[in-house]
């Protein structure tokens, strides 16, 4: 997992062409003008959604990706994330692989993401985004996915 601002981007050229390409729609993409939708960049080698939501207290339900690389970016608002390494994962409960989706039970630590921070989730990551800091709250986040398999 890389959890870093959009500032220091340049420092992740060399980590993967679509992750440094990711970072590059975060940075350069005025998000104000798009609605809430899925968007395609490079058909299903790149694409991005946006979304708006309300956080909630907990999330107890980590997801993991398989052909994905997650970018997740708040464009607005604060939340915190759950993050663990796959294997600290204690139990799977839902497997949906046609989604590339799966979901865990597990201990985790947590990650404050506000606009301009980004939070790189690669298939060893279990996340648990969408967690409030103080009350919950109106976010609007940007989730980039890229796959994994860039050629």
């Amino acid at each position: 997992m890389l959890y870093d601002s959009l500032d220091h981007m340049e420092a992740y050229q060399g980590i993967h062409p679509g992750v440094y390409r990711g970072l590059q729609l975060l940075r350069d993409t005025d998000f104000t003008r798009l609605e809430d939708q899925r968007y395609e960049v490079e058909g299903e080698r790149l694409f991005f959604f946006l979304q708006t939501y309300d956080n909630k207290p907990e999330n107890d339900t980590p997801e993991a990706h398989r052909k994905y690389i997650d970018i997740q970016c708040l464009l607005s608002g604060r939340e915190q994330m759950g993050i663990a390494p796959l294997e600290a994962m204690t139990q799977e409960v839902e497997a949906r692989p046609e989604g590339d989706i799966w979901l865990y039970h597990g201990p985790v630590d947590r990650v404050t993401l506000v606009p301009g921070r980004f939070a790189v989730l690669w298939p060893g990551d279990a996340h648990a985004p969408g967690i409030a800091v103080d009350r919950p709250e109106r976010c609007r986040k940007c989730v980039v996915k890229v796959k994994v398999d860039w050629t």
